[in-house]
């Protein structure tokens, strides 16, 4: 509906306008304050985004698959059993090893989210952008490391511990919260820039094919020799991994598309 334009209306205008710019010519040293900490806080990434799709919904593992085929994953027979996933109150866990899942859909731009809780010594990771041309999930797709940093065999560098971009890009040893405690995981993916998030905070961050993407690759596992297409897909599957030893639990697991 179209307002009126009142004369009175437009003085009042007129003397607000003035009025505000000569209160921030007296306090323009205040105003800067919030943004600056807007922008530690969130990420650099647009937030325009579809909805939350869940991909967990607490009593089945309807959108996963054992990798590299369309059979759905192992699941215990019997509680607590060992090589297998079990779904219990609604968190999806294992004992030792299991397979390795992945998503149905493949996803490309997206922020990814879910809580993990990793046991004593215990390792584990998350997939993104990975594909079926390879036999294991981790020769194509960057992994987000879950990890007891304290315990684990696997922590003795930066980039292994839990959050970092695995054996490329380093997280602080005090993001993740001690072993048997619930943390927060979120990815953000967008084009060629990623970031890796930790209980609120973002830990680790890179572009592909960026300077310091190849310094990386090259000082990594990942060389082009062993690995030439790691990390170069656009678009690709989540993976969960099963293998490693020791107990691993989820919940929240969800994620929406950006645009």
């Amino acid at each position: 509906m179209r307002q009126s334009t009142k004369p009175t209306a437009r003085v009042f205008a007129a003397v607000f306008t003035l009025s505000a710019r000569a209160c921030w010519r007296r306090t323009r040293l205040y105003a800067p304050t919030p943004i600056a900490v807007v922008l530690f806080a969130t990420s650099l990434v647009p937030t325009l985004a579809d909805e939350w799709q869940s991909l967990f919904d607490g009593k089945s593992l309807d959108a996963w698959r054992i990798f590299k085929t369309s059979n759905a994953p192992k699941m215990c027979d019997t509680p607590g059993a060992k090589d297998c996933w079990e779904i219990k109150d609604g968190v999806l866990q294992k004992d030792s090893h299991a397979n390795d899942i992945a998503s149905k859909e493949q996803f490309g731009d997206f922020e990814f989210e879910l809580e993990w809780n990793i046991g004593s010594a215990s390792n584990s990771g998350v997939f993104y952008r990975g594909t079926d041309a390879f036999d294991q999930i981790y020769w194509s797709a960057p992994e987000y490391q879950l990890l007891d940093n304290v315990k684990a065999e696997d922590n003795k560098q930066d980039n292994h511990l839990a959050g970092s971009v695995y054996d490329l890009f380093p997280a602080p040893k005090d993001a993740a919260r001690p072993a048997g405690q619930w943390n927060e995981m979120r990815i953000v993916a967008k084009g060629a820039h990623v970031e890796h998030w930790l209980n609120g905070k973002k830990i680790a961050s890179y572009d592909v094919g960026s300077p310091a993407w190849n310094a990386a690759i090259k000082a990594s596992k990942f060389t082009p020799d062993k690995y030439p297409e790691f990390g170069r897909a656009p678009k690709g599957y989540l993976g969960i991994q099963g293998d490693h030893p020791g107990t691993l639990k989820l919940r929240n697991i969800r994620i929406r598309e950006l645009k």
